[in-house]
């Protein structure tokens, strides 16, 4: 593939991920020459890029601006219901379909993850990481690629439960639950304890949102 198609889909995916991983956050102002100087990209594929986030929802129109879209409450609370159904469904095929050794690689992901109990930000990237795995583990490439759609989305929500205070620890042993029902090739039981730890999660950043727990 030449230089001149793949720029436009590296400079989409460049500033995609920057957004995931919060380099950019609801709100922030997107600039095409200054996204052109951080990533080593001319401004037209850049432009290109943009106009698709746009049309995807990932940015809105400020003025003459283009900023990082914001979920309001509706919108994550209806995002939240699509989650917990489809991740649901995953972790249902996981515990159907998964081999010894993804189980292995869910279960090595718990333990290092014990790390950034107290660094919500690399602990949101690891999360991430873990339950990608488990659509992975599904072995349903449609179930996959409308999670990656609705994760597209959760970069949009301005905070994570996992900067509440204690939620890491917490978060880790309902990981740890659900890779044991995936062991145990419990379909119902891994389903449910999916959606279990996703309606902690949701009820826990209404809180942070309402003020009413501390983050960081």
């Amino acid at each position: 593939m030449s230089l001149a198609k793949s720029a436009p889909q590296d400079a989409y995916g460049l500033i995609l991920n920057a957004i995931d991983v919060g380099t950019y956050k609801p709100g922030d102002r997107l600039v095409e020459s200054e996204l052109a100087d951080r990533f080593g990209v001319s401004r037209t594929p850049i432009r290109e890029a943009l106009q698709r986030l746009e049309t995807q929802s990932m940015l809105k129109r400020d003025g003459r601006s283009l900023i990082v879209a914001a979920l309001n409450y509706t919108e994550m609370a209806e995002l939240y219901v699509v989650r917990a159904s489809l991740e649901g469904l995953a972790a249902e095929l996981a515990a159907r379909h998964a081999a010894p050794e993804e189980v292995k690689v869910l279960y090595d992901m718990v333990e290092e993850d014990r790390a950034f109990v107290d660094q919500p930000t690399q602990l949101a990237q690891a999360n991430r990481r873990f339950h990608r795995q488990i659509h992975l583990a599904s072995h349903n490439r449609f179930l996959v690629q409308q999670l990656d759609l609705v994760y597209r989305s959760m970069a949009l929500l301005a905070t994570t439960s996992l900067a509440a205070e204690g939620r890491g620890v917490v978060a880790l042993e309902e990981h740890l639950n659900i890779v044991r029902a995936i062991e145990a090739g419990d379909g119902a039981l891994a389903a449910q304890a999916l959606r279990d730890h996703l309606s902690v999660a949701f009820k826990t950043r209404i809180k942070i949102d309402a003020g009413k727990i501390s983050s960081d």
